[in-house]
């Protein structure tokens, strides 16, 4: 999921993503150590896409608080 996309996204939908990205990283975790995991690229790009999804939170929650 690239940046463009994620800032389309309103809050209620990013946080929602957010916690989903969190249980397939802790998914991805289980396969690992259980060596089920086939593809070990998965687990940097969920961390990216969750730290991603972190910083839009921010920038909003930033925003909001200047803005008042």
């Amino acid at each position: 999921m690239n940046i463009k996309e994620i800032r389309a996204l309103d809050s209620a939908e990013l946080k929602k993503k957010l916690q989903a990205s969190e249980q397939e990283l802790f998914n991805l975790h289980i396969r690992l150590t259980t060596k089920q995991l086939v593809n070990h690229r998965e687990i940097p790009r969920v961390k990216k896409d969750i730290a991603r999804i972190e910083t839009v939170l921010k920038e909003r929650l930033l925003a909001a608080s200047q803005s008042k």
